[in-house]
Parts: C-alpha cells; sequence; structure tokens
C-alpha cells in the first residue's frame, strides 16, 4: 500500500505559528507538529474560547467546530463576527423621547464604550466639526418645527391620543422605509427580543402620550420646563432599585423642584392635568431607561437607531386601540370643527403631517449626534435645546410670562445641567475606580 507524505513539515507555517490573543494582544508561539497531528488538529473538534464566544453574539453556547475554524476567528479573520465593542452602541445609547442622555448608573460592560466615545469626540477635524454642527442645527430646527406644528395641531384639534399615534404611525412607516431601501442596516431580530422589547416598549408609549397631553393642556415652554425635572425622577427610582447616585447628584437635583415649582405657581396657562401628564411622562421615560437596562443588555448588536424603530412600532401597537377607547367616538367632530377653523383643509393636513414627519426627524437626529460625541457634550446641547424650543415656542405663540415664571424655568433649567454634569463626573470617578482595581 502506499503511502502519502505531505510536505508540512517544512512550511514555516507549522514550524512556529504566532498567533494574536484575543483578550491580551499577546502572541503564542505554536511548537512544532508532525504532519499527522496537525491534520489531526486541523480535523478534530474543539471548543471555542470564550473571549472568541463574546466576539460572536451567534454562538448562544460552546458548541463543536473544526479547531480550524477556531484559529481563523481567534486569528482576527474576516470572515469572522465583529467585535463586541462595535455591537454596543445601540443599548447604551436608549433615550427617552425628548433627548435625555442615558442614565448614569450604567452597567459595567458599557463604561469601556462610554470611554471610547468620549476618546473619540475628543479627536476634531474640520469635516468632523462641519458635519456636528449640521447635525446639532438639524436636531434644534426639527426639534423647534415639531413643538411649534404639534402645538398648532392641538390647539384647533385637542385629541392627542389621535396625534401621537399618528406620530408613532409616521416614525414607523420611516424606519420600513429605511430598512426596506437598505439605507440603514436591517437589524437582526428573534422572538427574545421581541419579548424583552414589550416592557421599554410600553413604558415609552407612557411616556410619549403624557407628553401630548400636556402640550394640549399648556403652553409649550410649561411643559419643557417641568420635562426638565426629569432626573429627580431619575435618582428616586435608581435609588428604590439599590442603584444609588453620588451626593452631587442628589444636590443636583434641588434647583429642579424648586424652579419647577416657583414656575408651576406663576404659569398663566396653568392646568393641573397638564402639569400633572407632563410628570407622569418623565415617570415613563425614567421607567424606560431603567427597565431597557435591565431587559435589552443581551441585544446590543442593535444599534440606537434601530432599536428606537422597533420601539415606536410596538409602542403605536400599544397605543392606537386605547386611543380609539379613549377618545374616538370624538374624532369625527373633532375633525370637521378643525376643518372648519381653517381657510383650506390642507393646511390643516399640512400641520398634522409636519408633526409626524418631525416628531420622528428630531429623535434620529439625536440619535446621530450621540454617535459622534461624548455623553456630556450631548447633556450640554440638549439642554440648550430645551432653552431654544422654549424661546421659539414663546415667540410663536405669544405666552404671556411673569418675570418669576422666566426665573423659575432658568433655575430649573440650570438644575437639569447641573445634574448632567454630576451624572458625568460620577460616570468618569467609577471609570477611574474600575481601572485602579484591574490594573
Amino acid at each position: 500500500m502506499l503511502s502519502l507524505q505531505l510536505p508540512f513539515s517544512s512550511s514555516p507555517l507549522l514550524r512556529h505559528t504566532k498567533t494574536q490573543s484575543p483578550t491580551h494582544g499577546s502572541h503564542i508561539l505554536r511548537p512544532r507538529s508532525t504532519p499527522s497531528t496537525t491534520l489531526s488538529r486541523l480535523r478534530a473538534p474543539t471548543r471555542l474560547a470564550p473571549s472568541v464566544l463574546l466576539q460572536n453574539p451567534t454562538l448562544r453556547s460552546p458548541i463543536l467546530i473544526p479547531r480550524a475554524a477556531a484559529a481563523a476567528a481567534a486569528d482576527g479573520d474576516p470572515d469572522a463576527a465583529p467585535a463586541k465593542e462595535k455591537q454596543e452602541e445601540g443599548i447604551r445609547d436608549l433615550k427617552d423621547g425628548e433627548d435625555s442622555i442615558p442614565d448614569g448608573n450604567e452597567g459595567r460592560s458599557t463604561d469601556k464604550s462610554v470611554a471610547e466615545n468620549e476618546s473619540r469626540s475628543k479627536t476634531t477635524t474640520p469635516s468632523n466639526t462641519l458635519y456636528l454642527a449640521v447635525v446639532f442645527g438639524l436636531w434644534y430646527f426639527q426639534n423647534v418645527v415639531f413643538n411649534i406644528y404639534n402645538k398648532k395641531v392641538l390647539n384647533i384639534f385637542p385629541y392627542p391620543w389621535l396625534l401621537a399615534s399618528f406620530q408613532l404611525f409616521v416614525g414607523s412607516l420611516w424606519m420600513a422605509f429605511l430598512w426596506a431601501s437598505r439605507l440603514q442596516p436591517f437589524p437582526r431580530v428573534s422572538k427574545r427580543f421581541f419579548v424583552a422589547l414589550l416592557g421599554p416598549a410600553l413604558f415609552h408609549t407612557i411616556g410619549h402620550i403624557s407628553a401630548c397631553v400636556s402640550f394640549s393642556k399648556v403652553a409649550v415652554s410649561f411643559t419643557h420646563v417641568i420635562k426638565a425635572s426629569e432626573p429627580v425622577f431619575s435618582v428616586v427610582f435608581s435609588a428604590f432599585l439599590g442603584r444609588f447616585y453620588p451626593i452631587h447628584a442628589w444636590l443636583s437635583v434641588l434647583p429642579i423642584v424648586a424652579g419647577c415649582s416657583l414656575a408651576a405657581v406663576t404659569e398663566v396657562s396653568f392646568n393641573a392635568q397638564g402639569l400633572w401628564t407632563a410628570l407622569i411622562s418623565n415617570v415613563g421615560f425614567v421607567l424606560r431607561n431603567i427597565y431597557s437596562k435591565q431587559s435589552l443588555q443581551d441585544f446590543s448588536h442593535i444599534n440606537g437607531l434601530n432599536l428606537y424603530g422597533w420601539i415606536s412600532i410596538i409602542s403605536l401597537l400599544y397605543l392606537f386601540p386605547v386611543a380609539v377607547f379613549v377618545e374616538g367616538s370624538q374624532w369625527l367632530g373633532g375633525f370637521q370643527r378643525a376643518l372648519a377653523a381653517l381657510p383650506s383643509p390642507w393646511t390643516f393636513y399640512w400641520w398634522v403631517l409636519l408633526s409626524g414627519i418631525f416628531y420622528h426627524l428630531y429623535n434620529q437626529s439625536s440619535y446621530q449626534a450621540l454617535d459622534k460625541i461624548s455623553p456630556l457634550t450631548f447633556s450640554v446641547g440638549n439642554t440648550m435645546k430645551r432653552v431654544v424650543v422654549i424661546i421659539a415656542s414663546v415667540v410663536v405663540f405669544r405666552n404671556p410670562i411673569r418675570p418669576l415664571n422666566a426665573l423659575g424655568s432658568a433655575v430649573a433649567i440650570l438644575g437639569a445641567f447641573l445634574y448632567s454634569q454630576a451624572t458625568t463626573m460620577g460616570k468618569k470617578e467609577n471609570k477611574a475606580v474600575a481601572e485602579k482595581k484591574t490594573s
């Protein structure tokens, strides 16, 4: 019988092969192998190392694969799964409908991603600066346009449940178009993902409809001042769940409470339902942020915009049936009165359409901005956005403002800014402590 001699022993690759460790970046020197040993090792099944499994989220358990494939994955083969760090952009960027930055008590798994974002934002180029200026400008412009046309529609068609449903419907259609045209990559989803998303989507629905009801009852400026009190609910609910903020974060909420209280008692267009629904909106969005971090950590491969798209779709399924039950019998009469109040019916249609389009667009722009800048820069921009929206609404709707009301609004906005600074400082301190422990 003929024996086949393969010249593996003369190959430099099999004399010694350097592979880079996926976790530490060190090089391992493989010992010289005989032909038969090499063939058996290439064919023999093996278990992937934990570090390799982390790079591929589809491998839920250490399944058996050929050793050659394991070596390729460990050596950074182009066909191997992308690094986990590149897949964690979606969950950490989850925000509410009013663009608050993520909670300061994020898990340890996201600390590295936050640090990468901060270091990336510090590397600025002229083109990157111009891009950020455009994104911030669009973000502010789209938010102002949404708030103006949303309020115009509610002034003549005071049915916020239907309008809020329509805005979610427009966002769902917009995401479907982006996915179908491949302008936005379609996410890899499963039944388990949708089950995990039910809770965050429910709280998002509560936050969105409550804000829309508040807009229908009081001035836009007053709703935004009350919305600035969201950090108060964030630190309180986090404490109930065993997550404690540093003391300077607690102190920063005191001017928020004082400012919102002063603005409420001096508001000309004060309405109790408008106040309470704005506060309920804060509760809904805070619970959505907290709950999402507990239920969506296993789906970090879904980026922020795709995650927001699926939340919009599920929220629409939640909201519309309830909207029909709450105010469906009044829509026809309200629709006729709205058309009679305007010189042309197309004006009403145009206002409704613009409120839906710009509701989604300003949220999309906020995600694009957060992808390019640090959370600290984003929080500053978000605080200034509220100021711009309040000023624009006062100019457009000519809402009367008393001096004490303006003072209370300014104090509340300042408190929100101080809170964002305090939580960012706490994040950096936690990062420094974690680095000392690992070093």
